[in-house]
């Protein structure tokens, strides 16, 4: 199931963005491409979604579920036997007999609700300004927003970087700031299969 992207149309008008009908299906594109990069960056889905994920489950009592925050657990099996002897706490599962069904790693799947139910604003400016960059770039002539290294005035010169950029683009920066903020935190290992 996609996710709705993080911004909306409204989100980029309200930010003094204004969309030609011409342009309607680029920017659902560049909005939707934004979300995913933010997404990624955040190693979370953001909003609020339904998940099933397999984890690998180790003799510890606690088992750290991605994609934060956790609202609610509906089902959890342990190499497909069905457990209930879990407590949900601090985003993670909490199990006095350890997540392993012997001495080897074993597969945990639990079906959960996690994400935010309001995508906090920061979130919605960054998608809209990568998106409203894309639009920039598309008007200009240039969709694909190769990154200028050298512009002369006389007799009208430009250079353009041998790499492609693109336009949606998050920096070292931004990408670790998602991740420290909806990724998993200093200490904790999660691994998804």
């Amino acid at each position: 199931m996609a996710l709705d992207p993080l911004a909306t149309v409204a989100d980029l008008e309200a930010r003094g963005v204004t969309i030609d009908d011409s342009e309607t299906d680029a920017v659902a594109t560049y909005l939707d491409v934004a979300s995913a990069i933010v997404r990624d960056a955040a190693g979370s889905p953001i909003s609020r979604t339904t998940s099933t994920v397999t984890l690998e489950g180790e003799p510890v009592q606690r088992l750290h579920l991605p994609g934060p925050p956790i609202q609610s657990v509906s089902a959890v099996s342990i190499d497909g036997v069905e457990v209930t002897d879990w407590r949900l706490v601090s985003d993670a599962l909490v199990r006095a007999a350890g997540w392993a069904r012997d001495s080897a790693p074993s597969l945990v799947e639990v079906s959960y609700t996690h994400g935010l139910s309001v995508v906090p604003a920061d979130v919605v400016d960054l998608v809209c300004r990568l998106a409203g960059q894309a639009l920039a770039a598309l008007r200009s002539g240039d969709a694909m927003g190769r990154a200028v290294s050298q512009e002369r005035i006389g007799d009208y010169t430009v250079t353009y970087a041998d790499t492609e950029t693109g336009t949606m683009t998050l920096t070292a920066f931004q990408r670790q700031r998602l991740a420290a903020r909806f990724g998993a935190g200093a200490g904790t290992v999660v691994r998804a299969r």
